[in-house]
């Protein structure tokens, strides 16, 4: 039985320096590398969203951008780079939302007392509601490189998150890593065609009714 660790936001407040947050630093940078990276992440965003992330390559985007090609690779490295660039706005919202925002996904006001099975049943709905609207940029941010999904700061943040929701059992950093392997987008990409998008979320929030019981 898991206990309540959920208190008004006492568990974030207390850990919030702890907290990876994003996949990357926002960058501090001249205004005008501002403003070309801001081009760059729209040309890959409407190229992306045309014709679909692996169909585009780094060039495309340079070209629609108007940068060299060696200016997009010093930049964001490679196309995992700029998937990474482009979902770390969408990431830090719902971040924002488990740390600070409404119960039963965020520890919500004082007086507001949400379990550790709402919180995460809360937390998976949110995070599958993300994955399925950017599953391609999710999954090539996550398989740009071999166990690249487990170094993003993300991943360690929801991981951080739901071991707190998990505090009373046996091995909550195991279980947090389990609830996580089945909202891999590789994973969900590969059998969405096969089980279809509510049924995935069904089997998902079984098993946090499972874990969280």
């Amino acid at each position: 039985m898991s206990r309540d660790v959920t208190g008004p936001q006492s568990v974030y407040a207390r850990s919030a320096e702890e907290l990876p947050m994003s996949r990357t630093s926002p960058p501090k940078e001249r205004a005008d590398a501002a403003r070309n990276r801001a081009v760059v992440l729209d040309a890959a965003a409407t190229l992306f969203g045309q014709h679909g992330v692996d169909a585009v390559s780094m060039d495309a985007v340079a070209a629609a951008a108007g940068v060299g090609k060696g200016t997009l690779f010093r930049r964001f490295g490679d196309k995992a780079g700029l998937a990474i660039a482009l979902l770390d706005e969408q990431e830090r919202k719902l971040q924002d939302a488990i740390m600070f925002g409404p119960a039963p996904l965020g520890p919500g006001k004082p007086d507001d007392d949400p379990t550790p099975r709402e919180r995460l049943r809360a937390f998976v709905d949110a995070y599958l509601d993300y994955l399925l609207a950017h599953l391609d940029l999710v999954r090539m941010s996550e398989t740009g490189s071999p166990g690249a999904r487990y170094r993003i700061g993300a991943y360690r943040l929801w991981h951080h998150h739901i071991r707190l929701m998990l505090a009373g059992r046996d091995d909550p950093e195991a279980d947090a890593h389990t609830l996580l392997a089945v909202l891999a987008a590789e994973h969900v990409r590969a059998i969405a065609t096969e089980l279809g998008h509510t049924r995935i979320r069904r089997a998902a929030l079984a098993l946090v009714d499972a874990l969280a019981c």
